[in-house]
């Protein structure tokens, strides 16, 4: 019998209704299943025979303790999906810039270095963007993630300088298509695609996350964006056993938002099929 752990965090110690659907395929099929919390002290990770990750969602709070976990697992011989030098390379967004230089189209960006003030409104005007996100390199489901604009940008300055303090920053135009149209979310399973949610915030965000009032659909996805959202995946450097492909529908043309490795949503509840195929995925791994 496998012994296989899904990491979560303390704020879901008994997995999402998603992973629920995962562990009990997999507990169908022969295996023992564990939900384990990933900075719990107690846990034997060498014992397991793979360990996949799912609900950490407080990783991008404590990133140096995540990847010092990363490492231990690795160091140890822990079987984890997605590996460790994955998690490692998608844990800070400067990943986008590897895949722009592979050719994926993604939004403009300004990169800011931590430390080094930068006047906000000189850089929208330079740029040309009358309406402006500001994030964080490291962060997930929009954590210390915020809108700006010119008419403003010199009333939230202290808050970007309060940002620049601790972090590095990426500032890029507002997307009005996530508004309008939705966002894409592509589900990738043991290196294939599963289906596809398109995502919408709730009225005046621009956020489309659950828990800030966002809703989603499972839908078909347009045939060529779904090509497209193949090749971001093919531009993955490594082995994985999962991927989410987060994009914009500009004209049949994809804009890559987000490429999630570490512990996205991925929607399992809302395809049949999906739980059982992942679990498939990782047997197989």
């Amino acid at each position: 019998m496998l012994r296989i752990g899904l990491a979560t965090f303390t704020g879901v110690p008994a997995l999402t209704a998603d992973d629920q659907l995962l562990a009990a395929e997999l507990r169908g099929r022969d295996s023992y299943v564990e939900a384990l919390v990933w900075d719990d002290p107690g846990v034997r990770w060498a014992e397991l025979d793979a360990l996949v990750l799912r609900s950490c969602w407080d990783y991008h709070q404590r990133p140096a303790e995540f990847l010092a976990w990363m490492e231990r697992l690795q160091r140890e011989g822990v079987k984890v999906w997605n590996p460790p030098a994955l998690v490692r390379w998608n844990s800070h967004k400067s990943y986008l810039r590897d895949l722009e230089a592979a050719g994926v189209a993604v939004l403009p960006t300004a990169w800011l270095s931590r430390a080094t003030p930068r006047d906000l409104h000189a850089l929208l005007e330079e740029r040309g963007w009358r309406e402006a996100v500001v994030k964080p390199a490291v962060s997930a489901s929009a954590h210390g993630t915020w809108r700006t604009g010119l008419d403003r940008a010199a009333e939230d300055q202290p808050r970007l300088d309060e940002l620049l303090s601790h972090a590095e920053v990426l500032v890029q135009p507002l997307a009005p298509e996530v508004s309008r149209d939705g966002e894409w979310s592509f589900v990738f399973l043991g290196g294939e695609y599963s289906h596809a949610v398109l995502k919408r915030p709730a009225a005046g965000d621009f956020r489309v996350q659950r828990e800030l009032g966002g809703s989603e659909a499972a839908l078909e996805p347009p045939p060529a964006l779904l090509v497209q959202a193949r090749a971001v995946t093919a531009r993955i450097p490594g082995s994985w056993l999962y991927a989410r492909v987060d994009g914009i529908d500009r004209g049949g043309a994809l804009t890559l938002l987000e490429l999630e490795l570490i512990e996205p949503v991925l929607f399992l509840g809302m395809e049949v099929g999906a739980a059982r195929r992942f679990a498939s995925a990782i047997l197989a791994a």
